[in-house]
């Protein structure tokens, strides 16, 4: 096994998987940067646990540039935008904070800010993530997703953490387009019970936030052995994935934590579902109809 490879003293630290942290990139496009930009990287450098809270209209006032400036800056560094580039700051911070640190920073700026800029910063954010969430979903891997779902066995939802309310979402909302869905509701020890009926032409769609935990690693690992699929619904792709992941959906997680992290995956989750409806209408349509009718039945005319 090779030793780690050391930083030279003074230099950006060695970023992992031979992904570029944001002082590398500065340090390898710096010569590119005009003057005003090269002031935006450098406060960004100085104030991580700042601007990961804010709009680009935001940093340019702080910077004394434009909104123009701070996305030419990004896109300098390699990034395709604003939202991907605070997205990469945040990453590491997460990484390299403690989550109370994290806390108390986002506190400190709610007690700087009035309500009224306080809803502006909070709502910009999920719709910045929104439309980030757009911008990284591969077309190609949503019709793989939808093509798979929609031709499975059964679907197994498995959601980590606060996705797991997402993953009985996804699963209520299947049942009612007439495929055949469950939850895989538990962790640890007890997970290994609701995968135990997961066979061949099986699809588990797995929601994974943030860190991959021991939990998705087995998950994967079996769905491959018994020929399932795999559809993973996450923030952070793994260096290495098994063959039996078919599809891979970004939802990025908040860069300062503002807006919850479930947003983007329940958006792509309506989204699948909506195309799933289209996919199959008459089923739909027909599950929709003894929905209702169930329903009535056990709502009956004379219940009080």
């Amino acid at each position: 096994m090779t030793e780690p490879e050391q930083n030279e003293p003074g230099s950006a630290p060695v970023a992992a998987e031979g992904v570029l942290t944001l002082e590398q990139r500065i340090e390898l496009h710096g010569g590119a940067l005009s003057r005003t930009e090269r002031r935006v990287a450098d406060y960004i450098v100085a104030n991580a646990e700042r601007v990961v809270f804010l709009s680009a209209l935001q940093l340019a006032k702080l910077t004394r540039t434009s909104d123009a400036t701070v996305i030419r800056t990004a896109k300098a560094l390699g990034f395709t935008g604003w939202p991907e580039l605070k997205h990469d700051v945040g990453a590491t911070l997460m990484t390299s904070t403690h989550p109370a640190h994290r806390l108390a920073t986002r506190i400190t700026v709610a007690r700087e800010t009035d309500s009224t800029s306080l809803l502006e910063i909070v709502f910009d954010e999920a719709a910045e993530r929104i439309r980030e969430t757009q911008r990284s979903l591969s077309a190609e891997s949503f019709d793989d997703a939808v093509e798979l779902i929609g031709t499975a066995r059964t679907v197994v939802t498995f959601g980590l953490g606060l996705s797991r309310g997402v993953a009985e979402y996804c699963a209520v909302r299947l049942r009612r387009l007439g495929i055949s869905a469950r939850t895989a509701p538990h962790m640890g020890f007890a997970l290994a019970d609701d995968l135990l009926l997961l066979d061949r032409g099986d699809v588990v769609v797995l929601f994974a936030p943030g860190r991959l935990l021991r939990e998705v690693e087995i998950v994967i690992e079996h769905a491959e052995a018994v020929g399932a699929s795999v559809i993973l619904v996450t923030d952070t792709l793994p260096p290495e994935i098994g063959t039996g992941v078919r599809a891979v959906l970004r939802a990025p997680l908040s860069a300062g934590g503002l807006t919850g992290e479930t947003l983007t995956a329940s958006v792509v989750t309506d989204a699948l579902l909506l195309s799933l409806a289209r996919r199959g209408e008459e089923r739909a349509t027909r599950t929709s109809k003894i929905l209702t009718q169930l329903r009535k039945k056990l709502i009956g005319k004379g219940r009080r």
